[in-house]
């Protein structure tokens, strides 16, 4: 529902917020079968949406950048090459099922950064689909909705995402993370007991180059050592085996195939005894489950970067952190730390000025809460 209607003269103003999402562990499990660990962060995107004068168009303009738009019913089936394919994919979606929304001004404002791996694009597309949705008179549940914005990133934008980031971005609950299979869109939500303690997202403000290259080639690899696999033992994905069963198979493979496949099985592995700690409670084997995640990522699955190693080898070493690892695709993005409340301001200031001197330019970082879903 709207977090406010009111009338402004004869004009109807609604205001909607999605939130983005880091992902705690559990990173490139998605499409080989295993478990995912995001969890909603109260940074997002903010959307205000008013009633035109004329009901043949619809207006669209974001405080993030200076291009707007204003399109007609033909223009707005068709890609601008601009951020706003993200919501035009999502009113395609509507448009596909029979709901053809025009006479509105789609007005956005966000706080996340873009391009830093905490899921900006499923933001917006989420908090449009939540406004589309109330227009409609809220025909659609919101696991359809998820799933409508998650179409309209693959079909429309043209990025072949999973599912992970518009369920978090749905789903979220506040102080809660999400245990998600993406296979089943089986979930959980898992309590997330943070007295005295805080997640710190570092964003490396790298250019995130070559992923969609590094992605499409891992994922050749996992299913390369999928098939070699499937000789051996009944499967449908990577995540099916355990780590034992993976170590006997494993003689089968070899080089980057072995290695991208072990990093699947163990990073499932991590993610499903990272829910066990966190139910009992034990943050401190959550953070240590944090660390080797994130040597997995570097060491097999190739997807850091110096930056994000540099980040994470910092925070490991420093006072009072229990955790910390690269969160996202990787190649660029951010880190996840899991820290004592009371050394986050040295650790920042700490981090922050060697990352400076390293690399020449300035992390950014974040005292990341975790909120609920869209709304």
């Amino acid at each position: 529902m709207p977090t406010d209607l009111h009338l402004d003269g004869q004009t109807r103003v609604l205001h909607f917020f999605a939130p983005g999402r880091v992902n705690l562990i559990g990173d490139h499990t998605d499409y080989n079968g295993g478990l995912v660990f995001p969890a909603a962060l109260t940074m997002g995107t903010y959307l205000t949406v008013t009633e035109r004068f004329d009901h043949f168009s619809c207006g669209f303009e974001s405080d993030d950048t200076p291009d707007t738009f204003t399109l007609g019913s033909e223009q707005l089936a068709q890609r601008q090459h601009a951020w706003v394919d993200y919501p035009l994919g999502v009113l395609k979606e509507f448009s596909d099922r029979g709901w053809n929304l025009l006479g509105y001004d789609f007005h956005y404002h966000g706080d996340l950064p873009i391009g830093a791996a905490l899921s900006s694009s499923a933001s917006i597309e989420m908090v449009t689909a939540v406004a589309l949705n109330t227009l409609c008179g809220e025909p659609f549940t919101q696991l359809e909705l998820v799933q409508m914005a998650q179409h309209a990133e693959n079909a429309f934008v043209g990025m072949n995402c999973g599912i992970m980031d518009q369920f978090a971005s749905g789903f979220g609950k506040k102080d809660h993370a999400i245990a998600l299979d993406c296979n089943t869109l089986e979930y959980e939500w898992v309590p997330l007991e943070m007295s005295g303690l805080k997640f710190v997202i570092a964003n490396t403000n790298k250019p995130r180059e070559l992923v969609d290259s590094a992605y499409n080639r891992r994922r050749a690899e996992c299913n390369e050592a999928l098939e070699i696999l499937r000789r051996y033992v009944s499967v449908e994905n990577l995540c099916q085996l355990t780590v034992p069963q993976f170590e006997k198979l494993s003689r089968n493979l070899s080089g980057n195939v072995l290695r991208r496949a072990r990093h699947a099985v163990s990073e499932h592995a991590r993610v499903r005894e990272a829910v066990t700690a966190l139910k009992a409670g034990d943050m401190a084997r959550f953070g240590q489950l944090m660390n080797a995640s994130h040597a997995s990522l570097r060491d097999d699955y190739a997807v850091t970067c110096p930056e994000l190693d540099f980040l994470v080898a910092a925070a490991q070493q420093h006072p009072g952190v229990l955790g910390s690892r690269m969160t996202g695709a990787g190649f660029g993005g951010c880190t996840v730390t899991l820290i004592a409340e009371e050394r986050v301001g040295e650790f920042i200031r700490t981090l922050g000025d060697a990352y400076t001197q390293r690399f020449g330019h300035n992390a950014d970082f974040y005292v990341a809460e975790i909120g609920d879903g869209a709304q």
